[in-house]
């Protein structure tokens, strides 16, 4: 089985030190980065509708840039306990009062195993270099029938848009076996912005329950 990610790629201190650099210059961009997000955007319903009720439970936003998917889980489920976690410092200043803030790799996460009841990555995964050590981490952290959703790029898309040298995309079946190996349930689909229009093959969803 061939991978995207199956060189042994590691994340130096200089490539992390690279990739925080690129993101605190991108906070400025507001355009491009933007600190909020349409709550009509399919990849927005997709994780509340897998994740379902949040009264009371604790979810993590891994890679969560200036918190904009945080901001409407907030809204919607004003009693759950939402945390964000970004390497970029300059990015988490955007993120709003009431969602945690937490400076960190996507592969050395700063929390304990099973604290949290659900967790998501959009768009972020391909930015963490160590993508193996990545998924491990987000399944670590997860409770025991906690619920993952991980959104990224099509590796079959790869080139269609302009990406640093360290990013990296995805196979349906590469990041089903990394899950797998955390998960007992794990499924994938190809997804749009709008529920209305038909996915056009460049993003992918991956939903597991641990």
């Amino acid at each position: 089985m061939r991978f995207l990610f199956r060189r042994k790629e590691r994340l130096t201190a200089d490539l992390r030190d690279r990739i925080r650099r690129s993101f605190d210059e991108a906070s400025r961009d507001e355009e491009h980065f933007p600190s909020s997000i349409d709550p009509r955007i399919y990849h927005v319903r997709l994780i509340l509708d897998y994740f379902g009720d949040l009264a009371g439970k604790r979810v993590l936003d891994v890679g969560c840039g200036k918190g904009r998917f945080a901001r409407v889980l907030r809204e919607r489920h004003p009693r759950a306990r939402l945390c964000g976690l970004d390497i970029s410092e300059a990015m988490l200043k955007f993120v709003p009062a009431g969602i945690g803030a937490v400076a960190g790799s996507m592969t050395e996460l700063p929390f304990r195993s099973a604290c949290f009841d659900a967790a998501y990555a959009t768009e972020s995964l391909e930015h963490a270099v160590e993508i193996e050590k990545a998924v491990d981490e987000m399944c670590r952290v997860l409770k025991p029938g906690g619920r993952l959703v991980i959104i990224d790029k099509n590796k079959e898309q790869f080139g269609r848009l302009e990406t640093p040298p360290w990013e990296k995309w995805f196979g349906r079946r590469e990041l089903e076996r990394l899950l797998k190996k955390r998960c007992r349930q794990v499924s994938c689909r190809p997804i749009s912005y709008w529920e209305d229009v038909q996915p056009d093959g460049l993003f992918l969803a991956w939903l597991a329950e641990r």
